[in-house]
């Protein structure tokens, strides 16, 4: 949805995703069926293989070396932020191309830190956004069939619960856990 809503789904666009977890690697599918240029965008080198082989990524930045950071500097035309850990945002703002729009999906527990003044230098745009509305929702699953994305999941069993969830705080899954009811209730 936000890809669309904010005119990041045009062929040629260079499209950054932060966060390569539930949300993200979604977006990168996304973004890459769109015909965009997908750079990935993680604090973990150790996602580069993974964002680059297996969802088709073009690019990673590890954004917290400040060399590729500098080499990414006004290479962006639209950024998915999908962090929902506080992070700096004034790297991602400088990574954007004039007019660059930084879109807000993940939601952090704490405010995040605002620099204004590369907004208004670079005429840049911050926004939020989360799912569309029934019409917007069923274009984008018409055309995840279309293109045959699907999220990554791990599929668990009920009785599972407490494991997935203290490997949820490790950051152990791609990308998601889904209980699988039936196989519960066919159990009982």
């Amino acid at each position: 949805s936000p890809l669309r809503h904010f005119g990041l789904d045009k062929p040629g666009m260079h499209v950054g995703v932060v966060g390569l977890g539930g949300l993200g690697h979604v977006a990168v599918k996304m973004a890459k069926a769109f015909g965009t240029k997908v750079t990935v965008i993680s604090t973990s080198e150790s996602k580069k293989k993974e964002a680059i082989e297996q969802l088709g990524a073009d690019s990673f930045v590890v954004s917290r070396d400040p060399e590729q950071l500098q080499a990414a500097v006004n290479s962006l035309d639209g950024i998915i932020d999908t962090v929902s850990a506080t992070h700096p945002v004034l790297p991602l703002l400088g990574m954007l191309k004039p007019q660059g729009k930084l879109v807000m999906v993940g939601a952090p527990e704490k405010p995040l830190e605002l620099p204004v003044f590369p907004l208004i230098m670079g005429r840049k745009i911050l926004a939020g956004s989360a799912i569309g509305g029934l019409k917007e929702t069923q274009e984008m699953l018409d055309f995840a069939a279309k293109h045959n994305i699907t999220a990554d999941v791990e599929i668990i069993p009920i009785d599972y619960v407490n494991t997935a969830m203290e490997r949820l705080v490790k950051a152990d899954v791609r990308y998601r856990f889904v209980i699988d009811i039936a196989k519960t209730l066919k159990a009982e």
